[in-house]
């Protein structure tokens, strides 16, 4: 397994924080019991690149939290490339000051948010969220990482 992290902002990335990511990125591995040697890209961007990408990928000229893009397709070789997920810094600052709780927890959820999405799971139909979120919540979960 390859968990590449790269900031691309001016704040400072802890080595807590890494790691924090790690488990969260092993974690929503754990519960797909996703057996392959993996790769996974996540960047931590400020609002202008998240804003591009979200705008270039998908038509929205908006700053979003999180991006997922997936790469992974049945029968690829390993180490399976899961895609890359792009997080907002000061998207990430907002929700956590906005929905009462810290941070890294914040960061966390995207992460697993992002996971999910490269593991197949999406949020378009109302069935697709619950199941979704329920999976976000077992990560979380696991993490000890509570609301």
């Amino acid at each position: 397994m390859e968990i590449f992290i790269d900031n691309r902002t001016d704040e400072t990335i802890d080595d807590e924080l890494v790691d924090l990511i790690n488990k969260t990125v092993e974690a929503a591995i754990k519960i797909e019991k996703f057996t392959f040697d993996y790769e996974v890209a996540i960047s931590i961007v400020a609002e202008e690149e998240i804003k591009k990408l979200n705008r270039d990928y998908r038509s929205k000229d908006s700053v979003t939290d999180v991006l997922s893009f997936p790469m992974y397709e049945e029968g690829d070789i390993e180490p399976v490339q899961l895609g890359d997920i792009i997080i907002c810094f000061k998207r990430a600052v907002e929700q956590s000051e906005e929905y009462g709780h810290d941070f890294r927890r914040e960061i966390s959820y995207l992460t697993a948010h992002g996971m999910l999405h490269l593991l197949g799971y999406d949020h378009m139909q109302e069935d697709d969220k619950r199941v979704m979120r329920s999976k976000e919540k077992e990560i979380m979960d696991i993490l000890e990482l509570k609301r």
